[in-house]
């Protein structure tokens, strides 16, 4: 029998209203340890915004992310997946459309969300992109610049952390 969607998905998605600001998005983004979050108003979803997307569509261009909202640098309309999907669908998708995640939705309703680390953890769970998938995420604020206690410490990332095996799941979404 196939794998679908609904097998590997991470059921819950982090979402922001299309007029929070590009700040709002990344701080939450920051806090729940991902790199995307989905724009979404009334239940429907507009959009997808990626920490790369606020980089590329408002900092390289030296706009106020206070002043910049979420559906204004958004990818609206994304590519997007129905829990029944089979797996090698999903993956098709994301080659074709040269993505790395995918929403879920549900009847029209948003009910997750899929990434590519899924997809590698499921197709081969032993691999080092596996791994590097489950692995917790250095996303402390100011690393090397200004950092708080206990960081910037010049280390390679993932230094100190326990080899990837020891973790059982990382955080939603990850690549």
């Amino acid at each position: 029998m196939a794998r679908l969607v609904r097998d590997i998905m991470t059921p819950a998605a982090t979402t922001v209203r299309p007029d929070a600001s590009l700040v709002e998005a990344a701080q939450l983004m920051r806090a729940q340890e991902i790199g995307d979050v989905l724009v979404v108003k009334d239940s429907r979803l507009l959009g997808l915004l990626t920490d790369r997307d606020i980089t590329l569509r408002a900092v390289a261009d030296a706009v106020d992310p206070l002043s910049v909202n979420c559906l204004s640098a958004c990818t609206r309309d994304p590519v997007t997946v129905s829990p029944d999907t089979e797996l090698r669908t999903a993956v098709e998708l994301m080659r074709t459309h040269a993505v790395r995640r995918l929403p879920v939705l549900d009847g029209g309703r948003l009910a997750g969300m899929v990434s590519i680390g899924d997809l590698v953890r499921e197709s081969d769970p032993e691999s080092v992109l596996a791994h590097i998938s489950r692995a917790v995420p250095d996303s402390g604020p100011g690393r090397d610049i200004g950092a708080g206690p206990g960081q910037g410490t010049g280390a390679p990332r993932g230094a100190g952390v326990p080899p990837p095996a020891a973790h059982e799941d990382g955080p939603p979404h990850s690549e």
